[in-house]
């Protein structure tokens, strides 16, 4: 059995085809479940997210199911023309699927190298494709070995420990320098966009849980809110919002300072000393810059993150070798492993067979040459001697399959064995 892959991702694919291959949970049951009743030798998980669409299959009759089977499968499923799905997708087989699979969970594949989701991403693909029965060993193997190699890569790398999102950076660097702990902190985030959501789930990774939400559309902000377990206010209570609060972050697409100087002056005497942390990651600005000569406010614009997510992203191209050496480590480990695997039962049949072929050569030569009323001990002897004989034969084949399954059955020793001595599939 050999693994093979066929997808897209943000690298090859545009965003309007992702949008068209795309599965929701459900849709993606049914197609596990429709593939497996068309083959039913086979084994199959499916992975779709935002950037990429990408289906794991295996199956003990390869000449069944190949590169074209797949294609017509995704095509018929998604409504698109063959020629379609194989123009746009890429295909990998054997170590080059295993490899790109340990990739892709390693987040060495991912349009932000290091991000963290893809990892669950595909554990969630592999858990739906057991509820749907739809693994078997092959898959089973791979995707927990997967599991392993994106481990070792966070575990002894630098890649996931570096952020290079401007959220992640103003919340994972700079807020939990200046605060040790953001479960006791009032947090303002303004604006509900795709930059605060972002924000939003970094602050509860984090462990805040005092979060207010504020938009200039109020529904915005109450929808935004519930989905995190925060609560929202008034777009019009910016500055009473700030008189309580540890943290305040701008996420808006306002054209203007949402809050300037003059504005905040009479809030900045009423706070007394205490201190207050402003992360502005709006382009144009919410704040005005002015507020960071303010005593006791510490202002970071998108700028000051901007530069510490450039800096982090060369310390994690510095990683990269390093991480790729680890997946090339580990893709070699499971397809030695694998190989070695296949090369059991066939040499499993080979030894019966040869032991069969001894027994039956025995027995013949014992009622041949009447020799049932031989001394055991002797009758044992000429068995050892048929052992040896046999062992003797069998090792340098023996020898030879190993040295080639180690090799990735390059050389084609273990079919020439199976053909040579009739030993089956």
């Amino acid at each position: 059995m050999r693994l093979q892959m066929i997808g897209c991702s943000h690298h090859d694919a545009a965003v309007e085809f992702r949008e068209k291959i795309s599965f929701t949970n459900e849709e993606a049951g049914k197609a596990l479940t429709l593939f497996r009743s068309r083959y039913p030798s086979s084994e199959i998980v499916l992975l779709s997210t935002c950037n990429r669409v990408e289906l794991y299959t295996t199956s003990d009759d390869e000449s069944r199911i190949d590169k074209n089977a797949v294609a017509s499968f995704l095509a018929e499923q998604q409504g698109l023309s063959v020629d379609e799905v194989i123009d746009q997708m890429i295909y990998r087989s054997g170590n080059e699927a295993v490899e790109h699979l340990f990739t892709v969970a390693s987040s060495l594949d991912s349009m932000v190298v290091g991000e963290a989701q893809i990892l669950s991403q595909v554990k969630q693909a592999y858990d739906l494709a057991c509820t749907w029965d739809s693994v078997g060993p092959l898959t089973h193997g791979v995707f927990q070995a997967a599991n392993r190699a994106a481990k070792r890569v966070q575990q002894e790398t630098e890649i996931h420990r570096r952020r290079v999102s401007v959220p992640s950076v103003a919340v994972g660097e700079v807020a939990t320098e200046i605060f040790d702990n953001l479960a006791d902190k009032r947090i303002l985030l303004c604006g509900a966009g795709e930059m605060g959501q972002e924000t939003l789930r970094y602050l509860k990774g984090a462990g805040a849980t005092d979060i207010c939400v504020i938009n200039r559309s109020y529904e915005r902000a109450v929808s935004v809110a519930k989905a995190f377990d925060a609560s929202s206010d008034l777009w019009d209570s910016l500055e009473h919002q700030m008189m309580d609060a540890d943290l305040v972050i701008g996420t808006t697409s306002a054209t203007e300072p949402i809050l300037d100087l003059e504005t905040f002056q009479p809030v900045h005497a009423r706070r007394g000393h205490r201190l207050l942390l402003i992360l502005d990651l709006a382009v144009p600005r919410d704040f005005d810059t002015r507020l960071g000569e303010l005593a006791n406010v510490y202002l970071y614009g998108i700028d000051d993150l901007a530069s510490a997510c450039e800096r982090n992203q060369r310390e994690r191209e510095k990683e990269w070798p390093k991480a790729k050496g680890i997946i090339s480590e580990e893709t070699n480990k499971f397809m030695q492993a694998l190989n070695h695997r296949a090369t059991g039962p066939v040499i499993q049949r080979l030894r019966e067979q040869a032991h069969q072929l001894k027994q039956d050569e025995l027995q013949r030569l014992i009622n041949k040459l009447a020799l049932e009323d031989t001394d055991p001990g002797s009758i044992k002897e000429i068995e050892k001697s048929f052992d040896r004989l046999i062992n003797k034969l069998l090792h340098p084949p023996l020898a030879s399959i190993r040295d080639d399954a180690a090799e990735g059955h390059s050389k084609g020793l273990l079919e020439a064995l199976r053909q040579l001595f009739n030993l089956g599939d």
